[in-house]
């Protein structure tokens, strides 16, 4: 099949994989993340409510992550490279189509399909291949790759903001249909199979997902993914209602990716250093406090402090994840386990938006919303909090036929 020796691991080809995981990861959720900037333009010409318009994001979402087990799976199997390349084609397929639907319901089927296969081949195969190919600095490599994301947001959700502006939101679509479907098959075309690894085997995904380990993972990301998304989608307009430009409440959500860089390199670099169990948790109890900064917002000043404790949060959750899904079960399989993990966020984000948007559209009001995602977030928080006593839990796991 063409695999690389060991010796490629940690080598200058091993980080021209990263720099293509983390091109890969700005785009399919950059275009993902941006949705916060479509949804008044959508909802007005529509004639939508809330909660019907922010399932297109949840449906997405939902596929994304739902996928990541089948598209990890296949990277596993035939490698990262057609998984990849065939992402990028369906999520500019997808977008064009979304840039022509007459009926929301429509977006649900293209954008929902598009973007979600496209973020779904685009992530998760790209993150195993970053750990196959490291040993010595895995933690780091996969801070920066997944870095990516937080760089997407940071600049696709002004920018887009800025295109519907200028040119409305079916050009905006389209022009983002062909620009990530370029990117995504360049990053296709350089990564390569990591190298074979002559190590112990990791678990069984079987085994994997019957450990109380991952069970608190899992739970704890069901919970914080249902109170995550919510800012993603509604931040924009709760600070346009207040008064805010259109560019300036899409650049909210930049700036939640922004801060999120340096939650992703910052704990990344020192989870060798302080345990990435420890600052995983950190991270969860940071992400859910910073709700608490969003229900006493009375300024866009406030909005930003928000988004900014917000994305150093999140940052670490989503950063730290394959690292810490490394460290209990093993690289072998890891896109397997990793796309399973995954699932949580697809149902916490299938859930947390529409809930949002039904008590916007009952109560004429954020604040409920709100304290529904502070509560979710704390949540999480409170179920990782036994995870460091089950730490071992990989060792002492029987095999299983």
């Amino acid at each position: 099949m063409g695999r690389s020796s060991p010796a490629g691991f940690d080598s200058p080809r091993a980080w021209l994989v990263v720099v293509a995981a983390f091109f890969s990861s700005f785009t399919v959720f950059g275009i993902a993340y941006s949705f916060g900037a479509f949804f008044k333009p959508m909802a007005a010409e529509f004639g939508a409510g809330s909660g019907a318009t922010s399932a297109v994001f949840s449906i997405t979402a939902f596929v994304y992550f739902l996928l990541g087990s089948v598209t990890g799976h296949l990277a596993d199997r035939f490698g990262p490279r057609p998984v990849v390349a065939a992402g990028g084609v369906i999520l500019g397929v997808g977008l064009g189509l979304t840039s022509l639907i007459d009926r929301l319901w429509l977006g649900y089927l293209t954008y929902g399909a598009g973007v979600g296969i496209g973020v779904a081949c685009g992530y998760v195969p790209m993150l195993a291949a970053v750990g196959g190919w490291f040993r010595r600095r895995r933690n780091m490599a996969l801070g920066i790759a997944v870095a990516g994301v937080g760089a997407g947001i940071l600049t696709v959700a002004p920018l887009a903001g800025e295109l519907i502006r200028r040119y409305g939101w079916r050009a905006t679509y389209a022009t983002l249909g062909v620009a990530g479907a370029a990117i995504l098959l360049a990053c296709a075309a350089a990564t390569p199979r990591p190298p074979v690894t002559a190590g112990a085997p990791g678990l069984k995904l079987g085994q994997a997902i019957r450990t109380r380990s991952f069970a608190l993972l899992y739970t704890a990301s069901l919970l914080t993914s249902t109170a995550l998304y919510v800012p993603f989608v509604f931040l924009p307009a709760f600070a346009h209602n207040r008064g805010a430009g259109q560019v300036a409440a899409a650049t909210l959500v930049g700036l939640i990716g922004g801060a999120s860089i340096v939650g992703r390199l910052g704990l990344a670099t020192l989870a060798d250093r302080f345990g990435v169990i420890r600052l995983y948790q950190l991270s969860f109890l940071t992400l859910g406090l910073s709700y608490g900064l969003w229900l006493g917002a009375n300024s866009y000043g406030w909005l930003v402090v928000f988004t900014l404790v917000m994305g150093l949060g999140y940052g670490g959750y989503v950063g730290l994840s394959p690292a810490v899904t490394a460290e209990f079960f093993g690289i072998q399989g890891l896109g397997r386990v990793l796309g399973t993990f995954y699932t949580s966020a697809g149902f916490g984000a299938l859930i947390g938006p529409p809930l949002a948007g039904v008590i916007i559209d009952r109560t004429g009001s954020y604040t409920w919303a709100i304290v529904m995602a502070f509560a979710m977030a704390m949540a999480a928080f409170c179920a990782l909090l036994p995870l460091q006593a089950h730490r071992a839990m990989k060792i002492h796991v029987p095999e299983i036929d």
